[in-house]
């Protein structure tokens, strides 16, 4: 269980996903499959945590107070407002 985050060649995270205690493989599986629907991801990074969900909202959230917008890929979903000190 875990969260990732997939980044262009320009190092721009372009989608955040995270693997759940449903994921078939895992945060690997979940990678795995990013990876090759993304044909833009060329880097990735990866947290392993049991609190999966909490930690995709807030990496959600900080990539929204950085740049003003989720990452290109991620679909519209439903985020409080979190301002980094």
């Amino acid at each position: 269980m875990g969260v990732f985050e997939l980044a262009d060649a320009e190092e721009r995270v372009v989608f955040v996903g995270f693997a759940g205690g449903k994921s078939l493989f895992g945060l690997k599986g979940e990678v795995a499959a990013a990876l090759q629907k993304y044909e833009q991801a060329a880097l990735f990074r990866v947290e392993v945590t049991t609190s999966y969900h909490t930690r995709y909202r807030e990496l959600l959230m900080v990539h929204v107070a950085d740049h003003g917008e989720l990452p290109p890929l991620n679909e519209l979903i439903n985020l409080g407002r979190l301002s980094p000190g």
